[in-house]
């Protein structure tokens, strides 16, 4: 064999050996799925009963429906969360037909269905693979009485394996001819820390700001603990309770006045995701009040989304406040619905 001969057959060797490593690297992960496929790649994340798993063979992820998932075998570590509650960290190897191990330094930590599996990230993820964002916007305009309505609804929220943070937006602006703009601004700012058996303790500050209820701007900070009374692949429910403070500004007549006071509040929120291309968040929160004689208010907020390709998706959205003691010039409900276009992280 000549010299040139030898040096292809030396440079396709290198060529196929590290084709095989980059393979064997980047196809650590195996999906078994229950029609006998089998899908060899990376897993990135499942959460809302949604395996994101990318394959060298394919240009963009693919999103497997965690139903179909008979069983698992990873190479990394993942943070996973059990329906019951429990965290752990470790590599998932099959115990049985549809039960793994999940193991951390050599040793069972757990065995668990996969069924049981309610979500998985990897533990050396990076910053944009813990975080979870969606913004939408809608307008409307009537000609006959020249009125235009602007509207956005926005969520974004980052997970650690121990907490959740999230924050929401949501405003909608109505302009008319020849009468004053209307407006409502809601958001809050929101800390959970997980404990264990599904508890966590809750940290929240909410806003509002509602020209129908005469509000300037309310702020209310509540300090609680929840838990979550199921939690599965196709919807979660929980229950919180705790106290809130609420600083109230209006403007009565002209001038501006301020209300403090004190709340208990007991709040349920459901999730429900496994309805097809339909999604469902629901929550209220009702808070009697500790200082005012027979005052208390509700609010009430529902998001039905409709997935739509390429992280689009439409939104309707429903928010509702009642107030049984509102301030002079304003009244005791106020909602509206919202229909906007958005695009999801």
């Amino acid at each position: 064999m000549n010299t040139k001969k030898r040096k292809i057959l030396f440079s396709t060797a290198v060529l196929f050996i590290l084709f095989s490593i980059k393979t064997s690297f980047a196809q650590n992960d195996t999906l078994f799925l229950k029609n006998s496929d089998i899908i060899v790649g990376e897993l990135k994340s499942l959460k809302q009963s949604v395996a994101t798993f990318e394959t060298d063979y394919s240009d963009s992820d693919f999103k497997i429906d965690w139903d179909e998932v008979q069983n698992i075998r990873t190479t990394t570590e993942f943070l996973l969360t059990s329906s019951s509650g429990r965290r752990y960290s470790g590599h998932l190897e099959p115990s049985s037909k549809d039960t793994v191990h999940v193991i951390e330094n050599d040793s069972i930590l757990v065995e668990t269905s996969i069924e049981n599996i309610v979500y998985l990230r990897k533990i050396d993820s990076d910053f944009w693979s813990k975080v979870d964002a969606s913004v939408s916007f809608g307008y409307n305009f009537t000609k006959a009485n020249d009125l235009s309505q602007y509207s956005m609804r926005s969520y974004l929220g980052y997970r650690e394996k121990r907490w959740l943070a999230s924050t929401r937006y949501n405003q909608i602006i109505s302009t008319q001819s020849d009468v004053s703009e209307t407006q409502r601004l809601d958001a809050n700012l929101i800390y959970n820390r997980f404990l264990k058996k599904n508890w966590f303790i809750l940290g929240e500050v909410n806003w509002l700001s509602n020209t129908a209820q005469n509000i300037d701007l309310r702020t209310v900070s509540k300090i609680g603990l929840g838990k979550y009374i199921i939690q599965t692949n196709s919807l979660y429910w929980g229950l919180q309770a705790g106290v809130s403070f609420n600083n109230e500004s209006f403007n009565v007549e002209g001038e501006a006045s301020n209300n403090n006071s004190a709340e208990a509040f007991l709040g349920t929120e459901a999730n429900l995701y496994d309805i097809g291309d339909f999604s469902l968040l629901s929550r209220v929160v009702v808070y009697p009040s500790l200082t005012e004689s027979d005052r208390w208010r509700t609010d009430f907020n529902l998001d039905v989304n409709y997935d739509l390709p390429l992280d689009f998706f439409i939104n309707v959205g429903l928010s509702l406040n009642y107030d049984s003691q509102p301030v002079q010039g304003g009244t005791e409900t106020d909602y509206i619905f919202q229909t906007t276009f958005g695009w999801s992280l």
